[in-house]
């Protein structure tokens, strides 16, 4: 279903804006669905997604080109956050970032101060005053977040990827004892 909205890997080679990465863009990797890659695409998404706010996705492929894991997954990997969950994702990352450095926690945060990462900072001291207020724990937290979701997305597409190969394995284990004992025939276990 997803294959007829994707460009083809064709159309993909044969793109001058990526002929830049040479043979790199033909690794079988970065395009065949298998364990390995697709692990490392999560992990790759899920890393960029929780720690970058913006340009997650080519941040994603180029990590990806580099770590050969699949290229659509880690893409896709990223939208782990989006519009809709920035708010308590990164709320969640500075609650994290300042009870890890130790740093009290506003009852309130300023307008101003909480939409500084986002607006153009004017002065260095303005920049200084938001790392060492909000922005410390806030970056910490998404360091640490942006690791445990890049190990957790690992680990996790491991174990569905096991899960998935032996359900198959016993489905097929068990077609092939209902078929033999259908024809009355011994069963086989390969």
């Amino acid at each position: 279903m997803l294959g007829r909205f994707l460009p083809s890997h064709d159309t993909i080679k044969q793109s001058r804006l990526l002929r830049w990465l040479g043979p790199r863009i033909h690794d079988p990797l970065l395009w065949h669905i298998n364990r390995r890659a697709v692990a490392r695409g999560v992990a790759v998404g899920a890393f960029f997604g929780l720690m970058i706010p913006v340009a997650q996705i080519p941040a994603a492929a180029i990590a990806s080109l580099l770590l050969r894991g699949n290229l659509w997954i880690a893409a896709v990997s990223t939208l782990v956050s989006n519009p809709f969950t920035y708010g308590p994702l990164y709320y969640f990352a500075y609650r994290l970032g300042a009870h890890i450095i130790g740093a009290p926690v506003p009852a309130a945060v300023e307008a101003q101060t909480a939409e500084a990462p986002f607006a153009v900072l004017d002065s260095l001291s303005q920049a200084w005053t938001w790392i060492t207020g909000i922005g410390q724990p806030l970056l910490l937290g998404m360091a640490i977040m942006a690791i445990s979701g890049a190990l957790i997305g690992y680990l996790g597409a491991q174990a569905f990827w096991r899960f998935k190969v032996i359900a198959k394995r016993r489905r097929t284990l068990a077609t092939r004892r209902l078929s033999a004992h259908a024809d009355n025939r011994p069963v086989s276990s390969t």
